[in-house]
């Protein structure tokens, strides 16, 4: 199954293209507004979890942007092979933002670990966790289904992407809870560390690129 033979010919007769353009696009527009409220939380409650947590937004921003730019291209009627050559190119930058997302995660943890201050509470970042906890598992969803129509390994990657950073939510409301009913200072960053070795694993696997459709 190629992305350029199954977009228009899905079995249910829907445009997974166009539902994958939207689906990125408006994962866009989310982590634009996330990633602002969140810093400004987290500075105003010198949360350095919930910082950290809104600069992610804007990795998957621009990860959902390199996807958005692939998409485009082959709406255009682009043939196969430039298609493909796109479609390694931005596997390979979804691959490096999980590399990077995995450093964040990893030395974000470290440093609130080693500090052991505990943040303000932050109702404002508690709200922004739980809707991302629930927006974003069902975008992701959508853009499984989206990559599995149109056999977008790029797509696929972006969307698991999407799931990473819906587990980042869930830990920074765990984190913040905690911090707020009980001053578990360190459960956002404990948590957080567990995801490593997978976004790692993720990473490498969009940095290798060799089979964009496999």
């Amino acid at each position: 199954m190629t992305a350029s033979t199954d977009t228009g010919s899905s079995a249910v007769g829907r445009d997974w293209g166009r539902i994958a353009r939207w689906l990125v696009g408006g994962t866009m527009a989310y982590n634009l507004v996330e990633g602002v409220l969140a810093v400004a939380a987290g500075v105003a409650a010198r949360s350095i979890a919930l910082v950290g947590f809104g600069l992610d937004s804007y990795i998957e921003l621009a990860a959902a942007g390199a996807l958005f730019w692939r998409l485009r291209i082959e709406v255009r009627g682009a043939e196969r092979p430039e298609v493909e050559r796109v479609e390694r190119r931005v596997r390979r930058f979804i691959g490096g933002t999980f590399m990077a997302l995995a450093l964040y995660v990893a030395g974000q943890s470290a440093w609130v670990l080693w500090r052991a201050a505990a943040p303000a509470e932050s109702p404002l970042g508690i709200g922004l966790a739980g809707a991302s906890l629930v927006v974003m598992p069902l975008i992701a969803w959508g853009k499984l289904r989206a990559a599995w129509e149109l056999g977008s390994a790029s797509l696929r990657a972006e969307a698991r992407e999407t799931l990473a950073c819906s587990y980042l939510s869930f830990t920074l409301l765990l984190g913040l809870a905690a911090n707020a009913a009980a001053g578990w200072w360190w459960a956002d960053p404990a948590a957080a560390l567990l995801m490593v070795p997978w976004l790692v694993k993720e990473g490498i696997e969009g940095l290798r690129a060799e089979d964009c459709c496999g």
